[in-house]
């Protein structure tokens, strides 16, 4: 029996380096790209590609001679993503939301789109969402706008590839770079979520990445069961 092959955006740290170690863990065959090298995880066997995937024109080159040879994938995880800074969106420049959805949105698109060049077969793509999406939460600016939009692009690309079933997916709370920025601003009645993720950091309701990642991979089969293209949250499985 064949291993599963997987590829996972954003590996370097967080969810993404815990889903690439489970899986690692799992025995199956994983390619991995981040900016920064997991050198754990390489050592234990990644397929790894350095890659900046806010650079479109120097990385997508990178990503197609990277996975060339490359006939199916299992699953592809589109994981990598970034915060921006939590301030109200009037206080937004555009620069700075353009920054947020090239890495969050536009990056997806062309990681799609070359792997599913050549008639590669992918069974199950899922993209990391957020609560954010649907909460529109003031001071998640970029960050709300960009999963929206995420969860949009899979649904469109779930009507075009009816071979391959897609779900935007929030994994709820993560104790990641994100969580330690968030959770470190000061006190500010505007921005009401910041408090209830202080109180869950350091506590069972806010996993490091690898507990979460063994949470989710659980999970994932169960989404097949679900229309393609549609939205899920861990906490409402």
């Amino acid at each position: 029996m064949s291993r599963e092959r997987i590829l996972i955006t954003g590996v370097s740290s967080g969810l993404g380096h815990g889903l690439a170690k489970c899986y690692l863990n799992m025995g199956a065959e994983v390619y991995g790209c981040s900016r920064r090298s997991p050198e754990d995880l390489i050592e234990q066997g990644l397929n790894f590609c350095a890659l900046d995937l806010s650079q479109q024109a120097e990385s997508e080159p990178d990503f197609s001679q990277w996975i060339e040879e490359v006939e199916s994938f299992d699953l592809v995880i589109l994981n990598a993503g970034v915060l921006g800074k939590i301030k109200d969106m009037q206080d937004c420049s555009i620069e700075e939301l353009k920054e947020t959805m090239e890495v969050n949105v536009w990056s997806n698109k062309w990681i799609l789109d070359t792997c599913f060049s050549g008639g590669r077969n992918i069974k199950q793509v899922i993209g990391i969402s957020s609560g954010a999406s649907l909460s529109g939460s003031r001071g998640w600016n970029g960050y709300s706008l960009s999963k929206a939009a995420l969860n949009m692009l899979i649904k469109l690309y779930s009507g075009e590839c009816p071979s391959t079933h897609f779900t935007s997916f929030a994994p709820g709370l993560v104790d990641t770079a994100m969580q330690d920025y968030m959770t470190n601003l000061p006190e500010d009645p505007r921005y009401a979520p910041i408090e209830i993720l202080k109180a869950a950091k350091g506590t069972e309701a806010m996993p490091s990445g690898y507990e979460c990642a063994k949470k989710l991979i659980d999970a994932f089969p169960s989404l097949l069961e679900n229309e393609s293209g549609g939205y899920a949250d861990i906490r409402k499985l």
